[in-house]
């Protein structure tokens, strides 16, 4: 590498220049144009900016390293940081990060043991540092690479900034190009206050996630402030920081003016950080104003919505594959009164014919609501271990509910064992008492190896006493009855800038644990709290995993960046009202963003008294959602599914049709496991040239082309849904058919008994029968339905496995992936299969006993087909023929193919 070169005198003293006159101008700005303190209020500017004093690139062009000096000091929010070191690296051709922090202090960042980054380059000392002639133009600095799309611009103006922009486009992804008389816009860099912000298109930028927050829109609204600060908020409390923070957001871009950028070009941008923080959306503008902490921004180069997603979960933790059993229906409550109530519950749905697969119990079954305990009266151990069994013996699952507070009690053995181990929080020297459901309390630092250890040993001790199948951590944000006064004169307790904690600026101790408590090493509440569900779920997760050989099945509430690889998520505490009904579907989409995919919300409505009408809605929302459960508060009316008749026959056929496509949503899982692809999807996924589909609140996609359009209002006969271009057949009656060209909104008869579900060309779905548990849908034979197109090829897949195996698709592994191709070829239709490791599905005796082929247009009759399989199956092959209007539907009925084996299917039709 050449060796660099200072800057010319001449150049100094034009910055110095620019400099004066910008300080100058700031100076004497009108004191109303400062920086808003976090709640309305104007203050000064919070900052000035930096310049730049130097600049590296490595040989390669991918990694550039600056050091940045302060221009001019300001008081408002703390002191600040006099040098920044900046560096940007192309990480991977699709992945760029820049990364700001003290140059020469060790700042608090995200440890590499909770969330693996690529460690940083190693950098030469400062004094070494010059700015280098390569790859300059204009006083401009550029990180790029032939292999990526992603271009990197440090700019050197005063103050300096810095733009990240497409290759192939020009069009710029994150512009934090600052205007230089708004303070606002600058790299502001403080101990306990950083400031980051890029302008965007307004007009042409659509963003999603920022969580997480209940939602009236899916889609990202402009002027508002989203705080992230986990939080026991209840979820049915609209735009107020609740359980978890993902500072992550996907850009789904509409086309410019020269159009150089095609609809639906997407990108995804990451600031990982894991304190307190607002971000402050616009429209035109997203900045960043973090209480602590380092900047640490991802950009994620797509281009589409899918390749983000791929790209994210890379990075933080492709998601967790979740048990086939998990899958099925659940049933929840707060306030069963004991082991004859949860039996009842089991019976009940089994009298009405409703699937059920997993029993769940919320505190009550715990004596004085302590973990790892057993209500002597109500819920005893013996008691319990007859009804677990019966429910095993049923083919059926028990789940219960772990809080993280640890009763304080001297004769309770979990605190016993916390106590010596000396495994809880401290403040001040001792472990800090909280108050939750069974009052005093002492939380377990999970930041503690021997804290995962201590509460891996509780799981295991508990195990032993009842055979439970799944854990649900709820509380983990963590909850505190009591909110403690701050530590005096502590900028910790009480930091200078106030996030918009709960939408008023709150305390961030408010109902917490405070922020000067310590946890292992030294580490601050203040720094580590919204990482605090993440590492319960870490710890639950590789205790599961050691205690049963098995795949784990974890339900959290609070999470984080990478949590979806340890557990799912539900929405929290909701409520049983329309709007709640309405705003689960945004919530459950930005979910998937956050690449925690197997998620729900409370089925129901968890809070107050629900209505016939609303629950019956609710279970054909619900029924397909990842994960379905239905769950209530205590002292509120009861709402198993069973418990009126319209609801009760609803949900018979909406879970019937879940049941059906268990493989489809197990398929479903495979793919986020390997892709990061979330499993509930907003239609832009499968549609992102299309712009309409961009505003869509009220629909969602299953996969790459089942789409729910439910009801959400109180006496709804109709609704209007969007459908993207093609042919679309309803999942319940194949004759009924909605075609559009190009997309546009139809509106669908809806009674209240009937959930629109369609299905799209160009897909093929493995489904089994209808069941009342998944095992018994396992053993059933496979029909595929095959959504034949004139304008494309026809996909599907189907991956199958035990449903428990700790890995998914693991190289060596027990498991089969069949993938179905299907065409039409003047007047043939072929089918033919793709088999990968097809020896377990052989072994499994798994067998496919019909084909259904739907979409086939201006065919007549059916002449003749040709049916062949490897290995050979049983071929007494009855075929039916109906057409119905524009399109025939072909019935293969009275097969037997081997699901593991390959077959070919022809099919001859005359016009």
């Amino acid at each position: 590498m050449e060796k660099p070169k200072p800057l010319v005198a001449d150049k100094y003293l034009l910055v110095h220049v620019i400099l004066i006159f910008s300080v100058f101008l700031l100076s004497h700005q009108d004191p109303e144009e400062g920086h808003s303190d976090g709640g309305g209020g104007r203050v000064g500017a919070a900052g000035y900016g930096y310049s730049i004093r130097s600049v590296s690139i490595d040989s390669s062009g991918r990694t550039l390293t600056a050091l940045l000096q302060l221009l001019r000091n300001s008081s408002v929010f703390g002191p600040d940081i006099q040098r920044l070191r900046l560096t940007a690296s192309l990480e991977t051709s699709s992945r760029l990060r820049v990364k700001v922090t003290d140059a020469d202090q060790q700042r608090w960042e995200i440890p590499d043991q909770i969330l693996t980054r690529h460690a940083d380059q190693p950098l030469p000392a400062i004094s070494n540092l010059h700015h280098s002639p390569l790859q300059t133009h204009d006083e401009s600095f550029i990180v790029s690479d032939p292999a990526s799309d992603l271009t990197f611009i440090l700019r050197d103006t005063t103050p300096l900034g810095f733009t990240i922009s497409r290759r192939s486009s020009g069009d710029i992804l994150f512009d934090a190009s600052p205007s230089p008389l708004d303070p606002s816009t600058f790299l502001v860099f403080k101990d306990q206050y950083l400031q980051l912000s890029s302008s965007l298109p307004a007009s042409r930028s659509s963003l999603y996630g920022l969580g997480e927050h209940t939602k009236r829109s899916f889609k990202l609204a402009h002027n508002q402030t989203l705080t992230l600060w986990n939080a026991d908020i209840g979820s049915s409390n609209i735009d107020l920081n609740l359980y978890g923070s993902h500072p992550f957001y996907m850009d789904v871009r509409s086309p410019d003016s020269e159009n150089k950028v095609v609809a639906g070009t997407t990108h995804g941008v990451l600031f990982l950080n894991s304190n307190g923080m607002d971000v402050v959306y616009t429209g035109d503008r997203i900045t960043y104003k973090v209480i602590g902490g380092v900047i640490d921004l991802y950009v994620f180069a797509g281009p589409t919505p899918k390749l983000v997603m791929e790209q994210y979960t890379e990075l933080i933790g492709r998601p967790a594959p979740m048990p086939y059993w998990s899958f099925g229906f659940h049933q929840c409550r707060w306030g069963y009164k004991n082991v004859s109530d949860l039996e009842g519950v089991v019976s009940g749905y089994a009298k009405a014919g409703i699937p059920l697969e997993v029993m769940w119990t919320d505190i009550d079954y715990m004596d004085g609501y302590k973990d790892f305990t057993l209500d002597p009266i109500n819920f005893p151990s013996e008691k319990m271990k007859k009804f677990i069994d019966m429910v095993h013996q049923n083919n059926q699952k028990y789940v219960l509910i772990l809080d993280p507070g640890i009763k304080v009690n001297e004769t309770y053995g979990t605190y016993i064992r916390g106590m010596q181990a000396e495994i809880f929080i401290k403040r001040d020297g001792v472990p800090y008492l909280g108050v939750v459901w069974p009052g005093s309390v002492y939380y377990p630092d999970f930041l503690n190896p021997a804290g995962a250890m201590f509460w891996a040993d509780e799981i295991n001790r508990f195990q032993t006493i009842l055979p439970f199948d799944g854990l649900w951590l709820d509380m983990n944000e963590i909850s505190n009855f009591n909110s403690s006064s701050p530590t005096p004169f502590s900028t910790l307790d009480d930091p200078p800038y106030k996030i918009n904690n709960s939408g008023a600026q709150r305390p961030i101790n408010e109902k917490t644990v405070p922020a000067t408590s310590l946890l292992f090493a030294n580490i601050t509440s203040y720094n580590s709290h919204n990482l605090y569900g993440l590492l319960e779920s870490i710890a639950t997760n590789q205790a599961l995993v050691k205690l049963t050989h098995k795949r784990p099945f974890i339900l959290t509430r609070s999470t984080f960046v990478g949590s979806g690889k340890y557990a799912a998520h539900w929405t929290g505490d909701n409520a049983a009202k329309w709007d709640d009904l309405a705003y689960s579907i945004p919530s459950i989409l930005s979910s998937g963003l956050f690449g925690i995919p197997m998620v729900g919300a409370d089925i129901c409505g968890f809070s107050g008294n629900t209505t016939e009408e609303l629950c019956q809605r609710w279970i054909q929302l619900g029924a397909f959602y990842p994960f379905a459960r239905d769950h209530s508060a205590k002292d509120t009316s009861r709402q198993e599914l069973y418990l009126w008749d319209s609801v009760a026959a609803t949900a018979r056929k909406v879970l019937g049709l879940r049941y059906r496509l268990l493989p489809y949503f197990y398929m479903l899982m495979y793919e986020a496991h390997t892709k990061g692809t979330p499993i509930a999807r907003p239609l832009f996924f499968s549609f992102p040239e299309d712009m309409e589909t961009y505003e869509i609140n009220s629909q969602f996609l299953v996969g790459e082309g089942v789409m729910v359009s439910p009801a959400l209002k109180p006496g709804a006969v109709s609704v209007d849904a969007y459908f993207p271009a093609g042919n679309w057949f309803d999942l319940f009656n194949y004759s009924c058919v909605v075609s559009v060209n190009p997309g546009k909104y139809v509106t669908l008869d809806a009674p209240l008994d009937h959930v629109n579900v369609h299905v799209r060309e160009g897909n093929i779905l493995a489904m089994q029968g209808e069941a009342m548990t998944t095992q018994a849908g396992r053993n059933k034979p496979f029909q595929l339905l095959v959504v034949l197109s004139t304008s494309e090829n026809s996909t599907g897949e189907v991956f199958l496995d035990d449903g428990e195996d700790i890995e998914m698709g693991k190289a060596g592994g027990r498991w089969t992936l069949v993938r179905f191709y299907s065409r039409i070829l003047g007047n043939m239709v072929t089918v033919e299969t793709e088999v990968v490791n097809g020896e377990f599905a052989l072994s499994q005796k798994w067998i496919i006993e019909k084909v259904t082929l739907v979409g086939l247009e201006d065919f007549k009759l059916l002449k003749g087909y040709d049916l062949t399989s490897d290995p050979g199956g049983k071929l007494q092959v009855s075929p039916s023929f109906v057409v119905n209007g524009q399109f025939a539907i072909v019935e293969m009925s009275g097969l037997s193919l081997p699901m593991g084996g390959d077959f070919r299917l022809k099919l001859n039709f005359g016009k």
